[in-house]
Formats: C-alpha cells, sequence, structure tokens
C-alpha cells in the first residue's frame, strides 16, 4: 500500500495507510484479540474474578494505545489535510465530535 491522500466517496471518507501503518495497527489489533481470547479461558476455567479484572483493564489500556496511535495518525493526516485545503473549521470540528465521543 502506498500512502495516498483521503478520499471521499458519496460522503463516505476513507484512509490509504501505508503498509507499515497498516501492519502496525493490524498487530496490535491481532494482540488485544489474543487477550480477549485469554481472558474467555480464565472465565471457562473458573479463575479468580480479581485475576480476570486485572487482564480486562489491560485489554482496555492495549484498546486505548491503539486509539492513540490511530488519533495521532487522524491528526498528521487528515485533519492536516483539510486544513491545508481550507476546511480548518469542518476539521476541528469534527476533531472535537470524535474526541467527546472516545473520552466517555
Amino acid at each position: 500500500m502506498s500512502e495516498q491522500k483521503n478520499c471521499c466517496c458519496e460522503g463516505h471518507r476513507t484512509k490509504q495507510r501505508s503498509e507499515k501503518e497498516f501492519k502496525d495497527l493490524m498487530n496490535r489489533l491481532k494482540r488485544v484479540e489474543g487477550q480477549v481470547r485469554g481472558v474467555e479461558k480464565m472465565l471457562e476455567e473458573g479463575a479468580y474474578c480479581p485475576d480476570i479484572m486485572i487482564q480486562v483493564s489491560a485489554i482496555n489500556c492495549a484498546l486505548n494505545s491503539f486509539n492513540k496511535v490511530l488519533l495521532a495518525s487522524h491528526m498528521k493526516s487528515c485533519v492536516t489535510e483539510d486544513i491545508q485545503a481550507g476546511k480548518g473549521d469542518e476539521a476541528i470540528d469534527e476533531l472535537a465530535a470524535l474526541l467527546q465521543k472516545v473520552m466517555k
């Protein structure tokens, strides 16, 4: 995958990611998936509640880390491109709305 600008098709925006960024994000998600499977196994095996809760907390941290990486990428590419294209107010409004949703 080559680095490409975002496109907007029929009101639906997409983002082309570099191969490195794509692989990094996918690896993070695969690790989270593995952690979730581990919690499922713990539950099936009757693990002690606090032990499960600690693992769930680790999953939350991993997902938060994923979001931080994705947010930084979004700001460096999509938001920057929109500002450079003269859509600064829209980009900031969209970013503010996004942060309100993910910071609940």
